[in-house]
């Protein structure tokens, strides 16, 4: 390496991001995942006898992803490619797994590929990895955000483990940051910052379990703060705030995070619980969640968790998407909120749906018989001459508008589809049912499990 090359690689060191200057170069410096990089564990065990597998680190941003793989490229004495799913290719791909296959073969020293991002490559990418992953040549570090079962190709999935990082405590993040404000070598240590406790505690809780978001925020905050006239800077909630702006939000609107809030969200507005409804509520819209799609879930929980116990709630739910369509954000957000409280404290009873759900598996699993003759249209006389029409019931020729007669096709006739509760309004309709067809209408057929 030539003096020149040496100084570029230190001013490019020193103009690197605080984050990237602060990553960890030991075990003993990895802050958080102790499940899986602990002392003993066998990622550990294995990194350390130079014996990796191919695996998948799946996790939030700012959990320790990249630097686990540099940690392992430190260790290990296998060759170390890094290539990010951005900006690399097929060609780069290709190139690295011919180099690999040279090197296996003339030194017998394996490969590491690190591919960062690799929900980014697209399934031919990551096709062209599939095969020197599968006979050795090849040992594949892939890092994403995303749910590795629906980014990662089934094959390749199937030949690496994954490893499933968790966001950082609020401990574990101070840690980090407190170790960066006061490293003179990598870290801001001489810029002599001074982080006041209450200023500490906002950053950590800001940042969200995401160490590079603490990292970058207490560094454009020690940067724009002028030293006085010991040369001390000192970092105040206000300045962590101005740095940081927002709380750094976990959502997505496709991936994990939009499904697992979402259904956090409905499965608290069945639970009747409106506080917690409303908590993930907040959390969506904060996040940038569609609000037509969080109404039309709520249209759905209506008719599916409510029903007939109180059937007003759906006229609420739509209601509400068709405010939300109309006056939009930040606004829609109002009704929004009413409705997600109506139906969280509405009567609930999932019957209907339930109803539909039985008599759907005997359309399917049933022979699908001719409609019974009475309750056929008699629209001509050869109709008629056939039976058709023959020994209806117009209920309304009846006192109270009603008269037994069977509706359903002869081998089917027993069947019990729908089995009101008593909740709310569907007690009535029980109560109705029961005075119409008798109280065996409500209990279940004997086909039923």
């Amino acid at each position: 390496m030539t003096l020149f090359e040496h100084r570029s690689r230190q001013e490019l060191s020193s103009r690197a991001p605080l984050a990237a200057r602060m990553r960890p170069r030991t075990f003993d410096e990895y802050a958080g995942q102790e499940h899986i990089i602990g002392p003993g564990t066998a990622l550990r065990n294995s990194i350390e006898a130079d014996t990796l597998p191919s695996i998948i680190l799946w996790g939030p941003p700012g959990t320790g992803k990249t630097t686990l793989a540099s940690l392992i490229a430190n260790v290990t004495n296998s060759h170390f490619e890094q290539v990010s799913g951005v900006a690399s290719g097929v060609a780069d791909l290709r190139r690295i797994a011919g180099e690999a296959r040279e090197r296996l073969g003339m030194s017998g020293q394996s490969t590491i590929l690190f591919v960062d991002e690799i929900h980014r490559f697209n399934k031919s990418q990551q096709d062209v990895i599939l095969p020197y992953v599968e006979d050795g040549t090849l040992v594949l570090i892939g890092a994403t955000t995303e749910n590795p079962s629906f980014e990662v190709v089934s094959p390749l999935l199937s030949r690496a483990r994954v490893f499933a990082l968790e966001s950082l405590s609020d401990e574990q993040v101070r840690l980090i940051v407190s170790a960066a404000a006061t490293d003179l070598e990598r870290g801001l240590g001489a810029m002599k910052p001074s982080v006041d406790d209450d200023a500490m505690t906002a950053l950590v809780n800001l940042a969200n379990g995401d160490a590079r978001t603490a990292l970058n925020a207490l560094e454009l905050a020690v940067s724009a703060t002028n030293p006085d006239t010991d040369g001390v800077r000192h970092i105040t909630v206000a300045m962590v705030e101005d740095a940081m702006q927002q709380r750094s939000l976990r959502h997505d609107k496709a991936g994990d995070l939009h499904y697992d809030t979402i259904s956090a969200f409905i499965k608290s507005v069945r639970a009747s619980d409106p506080d917690a409804a409303i908590y993930w509520l907040a959390r969506m819209l904060e996040a940038g969640e569609d609000p037509l799609f969080i109404a039309r879930r709520l249209v759905i929980l209506a008719s599916e968790d409510i029903g007939m116990a109180a059937p007003q709630a759906l006229t609420v739910a739509v209601a509400a998407q068709q405010a939300v369509h109309f006056i939009g954000l930040p606004e829609g957000r109002i009704p929004l909120a009413e409705a997600t409280v109506y139906l969280a404290t509405s009567p609930k009873s999932n019957a209907s749906y339930m109803a539909l759900n039985r008599a759907m598996r005997d359309v399917q699993d049933t022979r699908n018989e001719p409609v019974p003759l009475h309750l056929r249209n008699a629209v001509t006389g050869l109709m008629r001459d056939m039976g058709y029409g023959e020994g209806y019931k117009y209920a309304h020729d009846y006192e109270g508008n009603f008269t037994p007669m069977q509706n359903l096709p002869d081998s089917l006739k027993d069947r019990r589809y729908y089995k009101p509760g008593d909740q709310g309004y569907e007690r009535t309709v029980r109560e109705r049912i029961e005075r119409w067809w008798g109280a065996g209408r409500t209990e279940s057929s004997p086909q039923d499990d």
